[in-house]
């Protein structure tokens, strides 16, 4: 299969669903295509509730696609790679609708971002999570920000400091990272077509009103994640990080 992002509206329910054949890594193109449906999905009438979905019933998101890392060449291909995070994490800010994120399994840097920026995230118990930044001479400095609102700063400071240890869904739970833990995929897809269903049927404005109170204070991200997307756009091309890369791309 190739890589792609799709969208389904259907009794008012918006379902994005990325893929790619790399557990769901996110390339250039992928992040792209994922800030367009968000934002279409948030000017589109006939959405009233949003879930975002990678495929299958395995990894949910492996992160930043290790080959477009490797291939940055100076820092203005960084920032342009790096804000690819920023425009997916700013779409689902400024979205008014409310987002579902069907997390059934393991989040690895960005998407640990992209499971702190839905709205309300149900999980399943093998949803492990890590931010391996670090471990490659970069830092979650693009995700950070949206992983800290949702989990406050001493986790976080967990996650970026120990970037080689995995963390369980249920810390992640604890944490206040999910929502919602299930047992099982059938169940995860039960608990977010219950929620969603129901949300359907909720009035569009209080739910709209109530995303810009969630939001609250985020306001200034559209500079700052922009910023971060710099730091980071500078360190990918170091010697260490280009090494590091391949080590892992080798194991």
């Amino acid at each position: 299969m190739e890589a792609f992002v799709q969208s389904h509206i259907e009794h008012g329910i918006n379902t994005i669903e990325f893929f790619h054949p790399q557990s769901n890594s996110l390339p250039g193109k992928i992040l792209e295509n994922l800030a367009r449906e968000i934002h279409f999905a948030g000017t589109h009438d006939e959405t009233k509730v949003i879930i975002l979905k990678s495929f299958g019933d395995k990894t949910f998101c492996a992160g930043a696609s290790f080959d477009e890392l490797i291939a940055i060449k100076n820092e203005k291909e960084g920032l342009k790679f790096f804000s690819g995070f920023a425009n997916v994490i700013n779409a689902m800010r400024q979205c008014p609708k409310i987002i579902i994120g069907r997390i059934q399994g393991k989040c690895v840097g960005g998407g640990v971002g992209l499971a702190a920026a839905v709205d309300y995230a149900i999980a399943n118990h093998t949803a492990e999570v890590k931010l391996s930044e670090l471990a490659v001479g970069i830092g979650p400095f693009v995700v950070g920000p949206a992983v800290e609102r949702k989990i406050g700063t001493a986790a976080f400071s967990t996650l970026a400091i120990d970037a080689t240890n995995w963390r369980s869904a249920e810390w992640a739970k604890r944490k206040g990272l999910f929502a919602e833990l299930h047992e099982s995929v059938e169940a995860v897809d039960e608990a977010v077509f219950r929620l969603s269903n129901r949300l359907m049927h909720s009035s569009p404005a209080a739910m709209a009103a109530m995303k810009k109170i969630f939001w609250e204070g985020t306001e200034h991200w559209d500079e700052l994640l922009k910023q971060r997307a710099a730091i980071s756009g500078k360190l990918v091309l170091s010697e260490f990080t280009k090494n590091a890369i391949h080590q892992f791309k080798n194991k």
